[in-house]
């Protein structure tokens, strides 16, 4: 095998240096750093330069034996833990961060300990573990190691529903969204993976931890001085993985820090205002990673996009909705002000049996004799800013992303001024049939609509693919911004219009059509990950392909297993399970069911119905585009041109809280803001280091923790001691905690207006 290039041998020896230097692009982009003045052979974007490595070693080993055995054990791992942590709140995902950290000294210890033997001709032990066999296990790893949307589908059937299918449908059901998915990234390539200024911020935070445990230097790191990266990295791993055990077992306060509830525990009016749980949460602080990074590290997002959200947040949720919960408006005050569920016109749990056939169908005379459904106030606003969302994404792709989009497609990889782009178009490419002929899963998706019970149309589905293949010109956002654009809502909108009254078939239409983009992104930011790091397009096809099958089948199995041993009822809706596993994502997806499937949107959102005033906010996401570009196009220079997300960025809410976005925002201040402009050279050189570091120690962490102190005896380890003090009790006795409105109903007394059926044009 030949020696590796060094970074001297290839910038004099590989490097393009007859093209021209990076142009000023001809729109406006607020990542771009127009100081920079010697981008020849290197990225335009300061994030970038500093985690990427600008030069490249075609002839370094990708795919060997090594490198696809470990992908495919962690393929099998990783969306295994992740799964079941599906079922937690907070959900932290156990990221490919970790697989990224495990797989390195594992790789290193084959490269030492197995013979250079060969099989079929293959060799055993290639020699010295790459960092390009070490980016595609971490690929495999991560490729499908987010929960599959469609589980949590499944997981809904059977708990709410009583539909428990065979494995073959669920599995098919998978699948099919999975790899639909992967089609359309794979088709969106040009737009969203090989352009310089869709730069995906946190896939950079993985680049920087390749180079820095493969010890890779290169220009973009910087002067600064100090220690290596490599130990700066092992000692912000170990401290966040210590520290982990503070907030989330030794004293569970400091994740919940609701201090002013501590300190008046039944004053409803402070808890509603102060606390994390079901209040709006002014108690501004947390001190435990998982919450703070619940959206995302705040490290790796541009502060221009925190900002947004931040502003956001405030205006919405914390002075929108608490006057319009203490006016008392859709009668909010007999709910908590902030929640995961519906509630019943006695402000109980919305007893969704009462109101479906035995065929999981709506019961028009059961919902009569029972209650209009009724949601929390941050609830409601949610589905406004939902609304919202839709059309500002609407107008301001058309407004801003049309001239983008008109050149990317016009031009080739060999074309694109990045050198990234120029390096990667040596290799062979992946034709664009191959992404095509990928949905040949669509039957199975038709299997499994058409030989259960799903309710679904096939016409629907149909429907679904279309729009949803429309819908990634907007996940340009989400590589800019890191910020994931939610499309769940419109979705349940439309298709409680075209099937109403069906919610299993609802749920089917959710996961293929909201789900398709989102899965795209999981994959097209994987195909950044290996544009930044030259791995060849074709190896890069397959490992993914292969390992989107494995991690589904994964996935499914502890599922079922989890419902088996867990929660074969609907213990999933207690309050308190224990060990955090509350299975909010499931309860949140559940109610969107039950409002937009079983009760349908012309019963909450039409003329004449209660939530019909949040039809306004399609109105608002309309106008706000249009004032801004109308706005900057007056005045170029003006701050206007970095308002973007102060709808989408809000798309976690529920069941993400305040105590998910405030911390997140501070740290992000101080880091991408403050440090980043004052001491450039200690960011450009340790950031996103830092945010690997903490990221992977505390998930290292809280995997320790619940396997060896929360799982054992039934979770009855120091019940008496540990679990029994004061920090890990106070925030469990608060009104907070414990969801108590600010009103309440004596016995046999009902709250809102009387239900109506004025939809016999639907059939009901």
């Amino acid at each position: 095998m030949s020696t590796p290039a060094t970074n001297s041998q290839y910038v004099s020896e590989h490097s393009v240096s007859s093209r021209v230097s990076t142009p000023l692009p001809d729109y406006f982009d607020p990542n771009y750093d127009t100081d920079a003045t010697w981008l020849e052979d290197d990225s335009p974007y300061p994030e970038v330069r500093s985690a990427v490595a600008n030069f490249d070693d075609p002839t370094m080993p990708v795919t060997t034996i090594r490198s696809w055995t470990l992908g495919i054990c962690w393929a099998i791992l990783l969306p295994g833990i992740n799964q079941f942590y599906y079922f937690r709140y907070p959900s932290l995902q156990v990221g490919g961060v970790v697989a990224q950290l495990l797989a390195f000294p594992v790789g290193r210890l084959w490269a030492r300990i197995l013979p250079n033997v060969k099989i079929f001709g293959v060799s055993l032990n290639p020699g010295p573990f790459t960092i390009k066999e070490h980016v595609l296990v971490t690929i495999m790893a991560g490729v499908g190691a987010q929960s599959a949307y469609a589980t949590g589908l499944i997981a809904v059937q059977r708990i709410w529903y009583h539909q428990n299918f065979p494995f073959i449908y669920k599995w098919m059901l998978v699948l099919s969204t999975q790899l639909i998915g992967f089609s359309f990234g794979g088709l969106a390539r040009r737009l969203l993976v090989e352009p310089a200024s869709m730069i995906w911020p946190n896939t950079l935070v993985t680049c920087a931890l390749f180079n820095t445990l493969h010890s890779q230097s290169y220009a973009g790191v910087g002067m600064h001085d100090g220690i290596s990266r490599e130990r700066f990295f092992t000692y912000a791993f170990v401290s966040a993985a210590l520290w982990y055990i503070i907030p989330g077992y030794l004293f569970q306060a400091l994740s919940i820090f609701t201090w002013a509830c501590w300190i008046a525990p039944d004053n409803l009016v402070i808890n509603q205002l102060f606390g994390y749980h079901s209040g709006m949460g002014f108690s501004i602080l947390s001190f435990d990673w998982t919450q703070i990074a619940f959206n995302g590290s705040p490290l790796a997002s541009p502060w221009w996009a925190e900002a947004n959200i931040f502003v956001g947040f405030i205006f919405f949720y914390w002075f929108l909705a608490p006057v319009l919960y203490f006016t008392n408006v859709w009668y909010s005050q007999y709910m908590p002000i902030s929640s995961l569920g519906a509630y019943d016109n006695q402000g109980r749990a919305y007893n969704v049996s009462r109101i479906i056939s035995s065929m999981a169908t709506f019961d028009a005379e059961g919902y009569k004799n029972y209650s209009p459904l009724y949601l929390s106030m941050t609830f409601a606003l949610s589905y406004g800013l939902s609304f919202a969302s839709i059309t500002a994404l609407i107008v301001h792709s058309v407004l801003y992303f049309a001239k983008p989009i008109s050149i990317h497609l016009r031009r080739g990889l060999a074309e694109q001024p990045d050198i990234h782009a120029q390096l990667m178009s040596k290799y062979r490419q992946v034709p664009e049939w191959w992404y095509v002929a990928l949905p040949v899963t669509f039957s199975f998706a038709c299997l499994s609509i058409k030989l259960w019970p799903t309710q679904m149309t096939i016409w629907a589905f149909v429907i679904a693919l279309v729009i949803a293949l429309v819908h990634l010109v907007p996940g340009m956002i989400q590589a800019v911004t890191n910020q994931q654009v939610g499309l769940n809502v419109i979705t349940e909108l439309v298709i409680g219009y075209m099937l109403p009254g069906k919610p299993v078939a609802m749920m089917m239409y959710l996961v293929i059509h909201a789900l398709s983009p989102p899965e795209a992104m999981t994959f097209t930011a994987d195909f950044k990950l290996g544009h930044y790091m030259k791995i060849p397009p074709r190896p890069m096809f397959w490992c993914q392909v292969i390992a989107t099958v494995i991690a589904g089948s994964t996935q499914l199995a502890v599922e079922s297993w989890y419902q088996r041993n867990i929660c074969l009822t609907n213990s999933l809706l207690t309050p308190l399970h224990r060990a955090g596993f509350t299975c909010a994502n499931t309860e949140v997806f559940a109610t969107a069911s039950v409002v937009w499937g079983v009760i349908g949107p012309a019963r909450q959102f039409s003329k004449g119905q209660l939530y019909y005033p949040l039809l306004v906010f399609f109105l608002v996401g309309a106008a706000c585009p249009l004032i801004v570009w109308g706005i900057s196009a007056r005045y170029p220079n003006t701050f206007l041109n970095y308002v973007k997300l102060m709808f989408t960025g809000l798309s976690q809410i529920p069941p993400a809280t305040a105590v998910n976005y405030i911390p997140w925002a501070i740290i992000g201040f101080l880091f991408q803001y403050v440090i980043r402009r004052r001491y450039f050279s200690f960011w450009a050189k340790y950031n996103f280091v830092l945010s690997a570091a903490i990221d992977g120690g505390t998930t290292v962490s809280t995997i320790l923790v619940y396997f060896c102190l929360q799982w054992p005896k039934n979770g009855r380890i120091g019940e008496n001691t540990i679990q029994a003090w004061w920090g890990n009790r106070v925030f469990r006795s608060t009104a907070d905690w414990n969801a108590r409105p600010l009103k309440t109903l004596r016995e046999g007394e009902v709250f809102g207006s009387v239900v109506s059926l004025p939809f016999s044009v639907y059939g009901y």
